[in-house]
């Protein structure tokens, strides 16, 4: 039985590090697991995410790219990865659009929501897990890396709003997330997910 798991969070939570390992763990009892990402996971989805990484754009054009890239990346990757019986393992999802575009940038919800409609009506994530961390924290983290993204040189005040969008999504779906205290020690949270994937 196919899975569709995705993993979200702010910058710095940690997700990216813990998604390569929570793979591993799946795949050493037994599920096909295919790992992706958004925006990207085809050839058009990651020249749309070279765009959307590096270049000023509109709010309404980058939330129009952030679901084109999406869409591609349904019909490509996705669905034809589910089909096929395997898991699929996505760092980020819509949830990232309603976090960052919705909360970060201020864009309209309703219109955030019509575009999740559009794109991907009979799909959802099985199970979404929030690496949720306090923004200081996040910053902390990203303060070694010499090479950020305009997402991540966005101001700490941005990244409070992207946190705020996505507390919002999990209220509005607590049934489909799991929320993780990311702030807490890299083996604390590994025992997290080892538990997840045992309820799995």
């Amino acid at each position: 039985m196919s899975k569709f798991i995705t993993f979200e969070g702010v910058d710095g939570a940690g997700k990216s590090t813990h998604l390569a390992w929570f793979a591993d763990a799946l795949r050493q009892r037994g599920p096909d697991v295919l790992v992706t990402r958004e925006p990207g996971g085809t050839p058009l989805g990651e020249q749309l995410r070279e765009i959307l990484l590096n270049q000023p754009m509109s709010i309404g054009t980058e939330a129009l790219l952030m679901f084109a890239a999406r869409l591609e990346h349904i019909e490509q990757v996705i669905k034809p990865a589910l089909h096929a019986g395997k898991w699929v393992i996505s760092d980020r999802f819509s949830d990232a659009s309603f976090a960052y575009q919705g909360g970060g940038r201020g864009m309209d919800w309703d219109k955030l929501s019509q575009l999740e409609q559009w794109v991907h009506p009979d799909l959802q994530p099985d199970l979404t897990l929030f690496f949720d961390v306090p923004v200081e924290v996040a910053r902390q983290r990203l303060a070694n890396n010499a090479s950020l993204d305009r997402f991540e040189q966005e101001q700490a005040e941005f990244f409070e709003r992207v946190r705020a969008g996505y507390h919002k999504r999990v209220r509005q779906n607590p049934q489909r997330y799991r929320v993780i205290d990311a702030a807490q020690p890299m083996d604390v949270v590994k025992r997290k997910l080892e538990e997840i994937i045992l309820s799995l």
